[in-house]
Parts: structure tokens; C-alpha cells; sequence
């Protein structure tokens, strides 16, 4: 059955560069002493592991987590405001499986159809970051 709604990406033009650019990290903030609750979310519940930062880094607070080909920076900011529209679009294969595990853990997630060709939920992290997950359908 062909889909109806095809990956806009599969028309799009060459977007080749030469540079080979590629995602190595993304930067959520998290405000002062937030690292705990950051490890309840994203360790406990999303199952990330944490990884150990660099000495004159690991001064400045927050952490580092890791899952499979993904790393997320957790970064404390002194004026945090947490980000309700701005968000990683995080690729995952076992998507309903996930939507479980982070309702099962008492978070709130919405589901949306309109990106063609994909299925995902938008859901806030403990501090109230917001975050998109998706596959592609």
C-alpha cells in the first residue's frame, strides 16, 4: 500500500555539503541544582546512562546522558526558563513502547499526526523542557 503521506525529505534537493555534518550532542538547560530530578527523567525513566563529563566541565554543574546513538547535555542556566516550543525531534524505533514507559511514569504526552509520514507525541521533561518523539510511519 503506498503512503499517502510521503517524507517531504524524499523530494527535497541535495543538500549535500562536503562537511559531513552531523548531530554530536544536544544542550537542554536545566536550572541551578536541578541535576537530580534531570537523572530521575532521563536515566529512570527515559533509561539514558549517564556519562561522566570532562573535569573542568563537570565544574560548572549539570550532566551528561547517553542512549544508543544520541548524547543530551543537560546545561544549568541561572535564569532558566524552561523551553514550552523549542525541542530535540528524537528519532526512536519502539515508539508506543516509550509512550508507556514516560505515562506509566506520570508524565503527560500528546500525540500528533501532522507531520506526514510519521508518527509522534510531544511530552515535557521534569523541569518542563519540552520534547518530540518520533518514528517514521
Amino acid at each position: 500500500m503506498a503512503d499517502s503521506h510521503p517524507d517531504p525529505r524524499d523530494t527535497a534537493p541535495d543538500t549535500s555539503t562536503g562537511f559531513g555534518f552531523g548531530l554530536h550532542h544536544v544542550l537542554i538547560c536545566l536550572p541551578p541544582g536541578g541535576e537530580d530530578a534531570c537523572r530521575s527523567y532521563y536515566v529512570d525513566v527515559l533509561g539514558f546512562v549517564e556519562v561522566a563529563k570532562p573535569p573542568a566541565l563537570a565544574a560548572r554543574g549539570g550532566l551528561w546522558v547517553r542512549a544508543d546513538g544520541l548524547e543530551i547535555h543537560l546545561g544549568v542556566e541561572e535564569d532558566f526558563t524552561p523551553q514550552r516550543k523549542a525541542h530535540p525531534g528524537i528519532l526512536v524505533r519502539e515508539l508506543d513502547t516509550l509512550a508507556e514507559r514516560i505515562t506509566s511514569a506520570g508524565y503527560a504526552i500528546t500525540w500528533d499526526e501532522n507531520l506526514p509520514g510519521h508518527r509522534r507525541f510531544h511530552t515535557f521533561d521534569n523541569h518542563g523542557n519540552r520534547l518530540e518523539f518520533l518514528t517514521p510511519a
